[in-house]
């Protein structure tokens, strides 16, 4: 073999290392970055909940999604959303976590929102108050924060819509508050002819839908005790109705006592004049109709026994009749 074959072999051989070693170490470190940054986390924590909390940046999605035991590399997260030209698209929530998924998986689904959690039907009965409604949702879903939505919610009693919702478990209080409120506005959209002809402040008309959703249980009686309820103010003669007291005290009629009469508190309608200070729950559709649509009568008493049947009378005496005869 000549001198120039030997020095091409060396050289061909040379290079054959060169290659092997680039690969090798290609390999090597596409391995490590596959360990160490892109493969799931070990132990991976599925059935768990990682949440990317709203107005996040991709850099602090990240890093929640870091915390949360979902990928292992905040960086390789950014940079695999960057190269997608997808870092303004981060979307806020909840994700399930169910099984191992690598970081290509959890970027795909920030920037697409595929939560892939079930929602939760969250029903909220007429009447309830803003308490009842966080114990509601308390109960329900798994991220709730019930002294963040009762702070959040300071002057909304009344005008959180009671109805049947379907919420992700990981649904934040500002969430919720909004959908009750846009679904009140609906509400209030769809009878705001009746509202205009009847010419009150909506204001007083969700008070009173709020005291006409304690005070009875059907359609007929709601109607007529409105229509009780409003002459009384319109004469200057107090309001007198327990129901409020549910809202002060929790005490319902028959529990009532002379110095829960007497108690102060802008809620009592014994002792102050005129409608209480706010509403004392969150009235349904059918209230606020009957707020609105009273039924004139000749009566200014009423009542309710036991059963839920409401008798009506016309004088004070006439009323203590009705108390000794269906109250006993």
């Amino acid at each position: 073999m000549d001198i120039n074959h030997k020095i091409g072999l060396r050289a061909f051989c040379m290079r054959h290392k060169i290659v092997s070693c680039f690969v090798t170490g290609c390999i090597a470190v596409f391995s490590a970055v596959y360990t160490f940054c892109i493969r799931p986390p070990t132990p991976f924590r599925t059935d768990t909940i990682a949440t990317v909390s709203r107005g996040s940046t991709l850099k602090e999605a990240a890093q929640q999604l870091k915390n949360s035991g979902a990928i292992r590399s905040p960086f390789f997260l950014e940079l695999y959303v960057h190269i997608l030209r997808r870092s303004k698209n981060v979307i806020a929530g909840g994700y399930a976590l169910n099984e191992p998924q690598n970081i290509f998986t959890i970027g795909k689904r920030i920037i697409t929102g595929d939560h892939r959690l079930q929602t939760v039907k969250v029903t909220i009965p007429e009447g309830s108050t803003i308490v009842e409604i966080a114990a509601l949702f308390s109960n329900s879903l798994v991220s709730f924060r019930g002294k963040e939505f009762i702070a959040a919610t300071e002057g909304k009693e009344g005008y959180l819509f009671p109805d049947t919702y379907f919420f992700l478990p990981t649904a934040m209080p500002e969430e919720i508050i909004a959908t009750m409120e846009e679904t009140f506005a609906q509400k209030i959209a769809s009878v705001q002819k009746n509202i205009n002809e009847f010419n009150k402040p909506l204001k007083d008309i969700i008070i009173m839908a709020s005291i006409v959703e304690k005070e009875a249980h059907e359609s007929t009686a709601r109607k007529m005790i409105a229509g009780i309820l409003w002459e009384r103010l319109k004469i200057g003669m107090p309001l007198q109705v327990d129901a409020t007291f549910l809202y002060i005290n929790g005490k319902k009629t028959y529990e009532l006592s002379l110095d829960d009469l007497a108690v102060d508190s802008p809620y009592n309608t014994y002792k102050n004049a005129g409608l209480p200070v706010g509403p004392i729950g969150n009235p349904g559709l059918d209230s606020i109709l009957a707020a609105i649509t009273p039924t004139p009568s000749p009566y200014l008493y009423y009542l309710a026994d036991k059963d839920g049947e409401t008798y009506y009378a016309k004088t004070f005496d006439e009323h203590k009749r009705n108390k000794e005869k269906y109250l006993q």
